[in-house]
């Protein structure tokens, strides 16, 4: 990614943002003449702008105009092949043309009550007066169209150079009107790399407590955006350093306190920071199949940053001077189930999150290799199809700094996993089941369907995965020899 070099003629950085616009151009050309034919200003804003000075290629079209929003939709419905305006009462009304999706919003002057982030909304009378109500400068910088003149005062441009966000009216005025532009502040240095100025920063600090005012639902799209980034690390620093955690993931702040006993060499906060940094290369391509775990994968992400959240709560000082966890896992996966549940996260990814912090540490179990087959088919069986993730979650959690352990343990879960192939292949676990099927079941044992029918199923699978496939004959009689032992069966003689 290029970023603008403060010291380069700014015409030359301009006619380089131009060009990366020339897969656009045409539409903005077309639209910037039809908006100026009705005698209103037009001009493309915000982050197709900062992206094309960076080199990138945005997804969004977004564009500002003078015009209401009435007069925009009579200008767009000719124009385009699809339109609507489900944000026709905040002034922006959208529109579909071939490929092509835009934005246009009328100028505003919005004011907002400080209690909530719905604003009174205003419209105004000119771009400098709406590019000061955008969160930071980087987004503050405009072409009119279709001139393409560049418009930037509030000196984003300069601030892109320098790789910084500022907001372009005070901090305390920025985010007093829209607390969600804190979170935003951190998904920005996750996804581009930017440092927040000193007056953010402390803007960040003084003001986090207002980020309470925003729904649950915005939070989970700014964390999700920020953990989605190439590096989330940064960002997820400045979550912690502002405060802003504290109020909208309290577990991740809390474990900067909490030494962990595999990795003394530092505190579980950067421990967790690291697995995660870990598990993302990782990842396969965003093309690869299912069992080689796209990127970015959001499961992955959210439990290799969760995986050890059950360690402050279980951490117990024990004589000698060691430290331990027990059980930290089981902790963890239910602390992490409620934190996301409460982020409104959707049920799957809560789920499977969960089950991954859950299961992270089963691997510690396995030693040098003496599980039985019964073992890895349980592992296998109890990971599911998350056992991808599994597998790099685990191997994430490998922080050590001592280069021949973290061979060892390298090549120990080399081994597992070439254990897990060989049985997979020999015996479909993935769709592993009882040799009978609860038809069978209920006709060896006289039952009808219900509860007990249910318990039968459950111990011929506890066989199946103690003992593998063993034949008709044998899972009958490991059936009866079980129904002798249950109430149900009747006297024993």
């Amino acid at each position: 990614m290029s970023t603008a070099d403060p010291r380069e003629p700014q015409r030359a950085v301009l006619e380089r943002a131009v060009a990366q616009l020339a897969p656009v151009l045409p539409v903005l050309t077309e639209l910037g003449e039809l908006f100026a034919a009705r005698g209103h200003e037009l001009a493309i804003v915000g982050g197709p702008v900062r992206d094309a000075f960076l080199g990138r290629r945005s997804p969004d079209l977004d564009f500002t105009t003078s015009a209401s929003p009435e007069e925009t939709l009579a200008i767009l419905r000719p124009w385009a092949d699809a339109h609507w305006d489900v944000g026709r009462e905040f002034g922006t009304i959208g529109a579909r043309r071939g490929e092509h999706t835009v934005e246009v919003t009328t100028y505003r002057a919005d004011a907002y009550d400080g209690r909530t982030r719905k604003p009174v909304v205003a419209f105004g009378d000119n771009l400098e007066d709406d590019l000061v109500r955008r969160d930071f400068t980087v987004n503050a910088m405009a072409l009119r169209l279709p001139s393409m003149a560049f418009v930037d005062p509030y000196s984003g441009l300069a601030d892109l150079g320098k790789r910084r966000l500022r907001t372009p009216s005070s901090p305390q005025v920025s985010f007093g009107d829209d607390p969600l532009r804190m979170l935003r502040a951190c998904r920005f240095a996750a996804q581009l790399g930017f440092t927040v100025a000193p007056e953010v920063a402390a803007a960040l600090q003084d003001m986090a407590a207002s980020i309470e005012i925003v729904s649950a639902e915005r939070v989970k799209d700014e964390l999700t955006k920020l953990l989605m980034a190439p590096q989330p690390r940064a960002g997820l620093r400045l979550l912690v350093d502002s405060g802003l955690a504290a109020y909208v993931l309290p577990e991740l702040p809390a474990l900067r306190l909490e030494v962990d006993e595999h990795h003394r060499h530092k505190d579980v906060y950067e421990h967790s920071l690291t697995v995660l940094d870990q598990a993302i290369a990782l990842e396969g391509p965003p093309d690869g199949p299912p069992e080689s775990v796209p990127g970015p994968d959001l499961v992955l992400r959210l439990a290799a940053l969760l995986h050890d959240i059950g360690k402050p709560g279980t951490r117990r000082f024990e004589p000698g001077g060691g430290v331990s966890f027990h059980h930290h896992e089981v902790v963890g996966a239910k602390l992490a189930a409620r934190r996301l549940k409460a982020l409104r996260f959707d049920k799957d990814t809560v789920k499977a999150v969960a089950r991954l912090v859950e299961l992270h540490l089963r691997f510690h179990g396995y030693g040098e290799g003496q599980w039985t087959d019964s073992a890895v088919r349980r592992y296998i069986t109890d990971a599911g199809p998350l056992l991808p993730r599994l597998h790099r979650l685990t191997r994430s959690d490998s922080t050590t700094r001592n280069a021949r352990k973290a061979a060892r343990l390298a090549r120990t879960y080399d081994e597992l996993e070439a254990r897990i192939a060989v049985l997979q292949e020999q015996e479909e676990l993935a769709k592993v089941r009882p040799e009978l099927n609860g038809n069978e079941i209920a006709e060896v044992l006289g039952i009808r369907p219900g509860p007990v029918l249910g318990r039968a199923y459950a111990h011929l699978l506890e066989v199946r995965l103690d003992r593998g496939q063993i034949g008709r004959e044998a899972a009958e009689q490991a059936l009866r020899d079980w129904w002798a032992q249950q109430p149900e069966s009747g006297p024993q003689s």
